[in-house]
């Protein structure tokens, strides 16, 4: 074979765009429908294979979605074999109706994306959110976002919160593949953390994290055109300044989260503080 067929054999295909479009032409990154995909094999829909979740994924979500496609991301995730009674290492713990009463309780942790328009590329914004004081106690960017990074946000977030010796938060999550990755169960269970993962198609029972994430859309990701990551995650950290600092909640006393969570912090020990709550 001449060289330069040689060369031209070794070429790569068209790079993988990273979404889907709706019928409405909106693009849907292919992380939000692996998640939807996970989501269908923890209800009735585990008996279906790849070509009859790729129907359901177009007629719930209307997600112009082909079994090509859905064939290569049900491979990456690692659920085109057979269920057959599988062995999870950490089988899903359901959420509790708890009473949070103090910070560091219950946080709630979800991904979100935003878009580069001139890169025509998303990228992952993860949130972890107290939801006594609504601080967002830990956040991570980036052109991708696995188990690794979750554990390492995770970390950093426990590390600023949470002294020697005090009880760890409950954290509560979806069922997205970096959450019921064997990487992040076996890191709360050697924190003794307990790990909470809602049922498919029940966002309301993460709604604080699901709020959160609704916020920034309206007041950020909506209002820009990005042409740079690097653009992206500038604007990203100046509100995040914003929203923990500076931002007034009325259910917050009309405090930011940050000055809400030290305010509460100099009641607890006196007697004044249920009376203020």
């Amino acid at each position: 074979m001449p060289e330069m067929d040689r060369s031209m054999s070794k070429r790569k295909g068209r790079p993988v765009p990273g979404y889907s479009l709706t019928a409405r032409g909106e693009k849907v990154s292919d992380e939000q429908i692996k998640i939807w995909l996970l989501d269908l094999l923890e209800g009735e829909e585990f008996v279906y294979g790849y070509k009859f979740l790729a129907k359901c994924i177009r007629e719930q979500y209307h997600v112009r979605l082909n079994k090509k496609k859905a064939y290569r991301l049900c491979r990456e995730l690692g659920i085109l074999k057979k269920r057959h009674n599988p062995v999870q290492r950490h089988p899903r713990r359901l959420p509790r109706n708890r009473i949070v009463t103090g910070s560091n309780q219950l946080w709630q942790m979800d991904i979100k994306y935003g878009y580069v328009l001139g890169k025509d590329r998303f990228f992952f914004v993860l949130s972890i959110i107290d939801v006594f004081d609504r601080v967002v106690v830990g956040q991570y960017r980036g052109t991708s976002c696995e188990a690794k990074h979750v554990v390492q946000t995770f970390y950093r977030a426990l590390e600023s919160r949470i002294a020697p010796g005090e009880k760890m938060p409950v954290i509560r999550t979806d069922n997205g593949p970096q959450f019921v990755s064997q990487l992040f169960g076996d890191t709360c269970e050697s924190l003794d953390i307990i790990h909470e993962r809602i049922p498919p198609r029940t966002p309301d029972m993460n709604a604080y994290i699901e709020s959160f994430h609704s916020i920034l859309e309206r007041h950020l990701f909506s209002l820009r055109d990005f042409m740079s990551f690097e653009e992206a995650y500038e604007a990203l950290d100046q509100y995040m300044d914003f929203y923990n600092n500076r931002k007034m909640h009325g259910s917050l006393k009309d405090m930011p989260p940050a000055k809400f969570s030290k305010w509460v912090k100099t009641l607890e020990d006196s007697s004044e503080f249920h009376k203020a709550m």
